[in-house]
């Protein structure tokens, strides 16, 4: 579709800070440069509480803290969940819409937290508006399609189906019909997270965000409402880049950064939906000191990898220390993807400065 409305004043000057000094008809901008001074969105309860106009615009960007809580039981339980299919309208930034297709009307879908042992009863429903039919395939689950076969739903319908969770792992989960690229890429995806027995080792906050490509007929950053584009998705050559669905989603230009205190441990569980780019995840001044390479939760974890390969269709499961006050920026460092397509989280540490560890001379 050609565009249809323009940008207010307000929206066209944040965007020109986003999209940097390249020119709208070119596309050609750079996200803004962390300078440490923005302040942070954050909860009582240890994370970010997302600006009001998340609400507002109808926008699809999961709340990176509103996850389940690390389990603490030792027996086996059954869970009943439900997933509803919906495809929506919003912005990927200030302007530019897309009909994105969703888990739960959120990018990424809903963590889903079980443990080894654990018997998960999922339903999926398809809301009678959807356009398409959808399915779920869980990476969690032995079985034709990962439990696809037993769930596809045309609009209006649902279906449910009974697996057991019998290995550990942080796990994608995400559409199975036969065009599955596209469903993904406009936002079908999301983690399953198998605890083992004997749990995670603490800490302080955790994280949860989705990496995926949007291909559109656009150029980045033209204002206006577009359609999916399949062959830039098969030359894989994305629009955007983008984590939970949107263009710099957790920094000032968007929906605040994160936050958390010096001292602190942080986890990170980052789903890579895809469908197509590998992303070699870094924090920009840190490292991941305990990582457990896509996902794999029974092997020990890596120690300080300063930067991470998540293929597509897999999970980072990825811990970060806090010795010093700063603002590290969590991005993918193929970094034309960051600079000019969209993908970075901002992360905010306060507390007291650390001259024994940094200092300027």
């Amino acid at each position: 579709m050609k565009p249809t409305s323009k940008l207010s004043a307000l929206s066209r000057r944040e965007f020109m800070q986003i999209a940097g000094a390249g020119t709208l008809a070119a596309g050609a901008g750079s996200l803004p440069t962390l300078t440490g001074s923005g302040t942070a969105h954050a909860a009582s309860s240890g994370g970010a509480a997302l600006k009001g106009a998340q609400a507002e615009n109808g926008s699809l960007i999961a709340d990176p803290t509103k996850i389940p809580a690390p389990i603490d039981r030792t027996e086996a339980m059954t869970h009943d969940i439900e997933l509803v299919a919906e495809e929506r309208i919003a912005e990927v930034m200030p302007g530019v819409r897309h009909r994105f297709m969703t888990f739960n009307g959120q990018i990424p879908g809903p963590m889903i937290r079980v443990r080894v042992g654990d018997t998960v009863n999922l339903t999926l429903r398809n809301s009678e508006d959807s356009e398409d039919s959808h399915s779920v395939d869980l990476h969690a689950v032995y079985g034709s399609g990962g439990g696809a076969h037993y769930n596809e739903v045309a609009p209006g319908e649902s279906k449910t189906f009974t697996f057991k969770a019998t290995y550990p792992g942080g796990l994608i989960y995400h559409c199975g019909v036969d065009n599955a690229d596209m469903h993904i890429s406009r936002g079908m995806f999301g983690m399953i997270l198998v605890e083992p027995e004997e749990g995670l080792p603490p800490v302080d906050r955790e994280f949860y965000l989705g990496q995926h490509e949007l291909y559109t007929d656009s150029t980045f950053g033209v204002p206006g409402d577009y359609e999916f584009h399949d062959r830039s998705m098969v030359r894989e050559d994305p629009t955007y880049v983008l984590f939970n669905g949107a263009v710099a989603s957790f920094t000032d230009m968007a929906l605040g950064p994160l936050k958390a205190n010096v001292g602190e441990t942080v986890r990170f569980f980052i789903v890579v939906g895809g469908p197509n780019l590998t992303s070699a995840l870094h924090p920009i001044g840190n490292i991941w000191s305990r990582y457990w390479p896509q996902g794999a939760l029974a092997n020990a974890p890596l120690r300080y990898v300063s930067t991470v390969p998540i293929s597509p269709g897999s999970c980072l499961v990825g811990d970060m220390e806090l010795p010093v006050p700063q603002s590290i920026r969590v991005l993918d460092h193929a970094l034309s993807r960051a600079v000019h397509k969209g993908v970075a989280a901002d992360l905010v540490v306060e507390g007291d400065e650390r001259p024994d560890l940094l200092k300027a001379n």
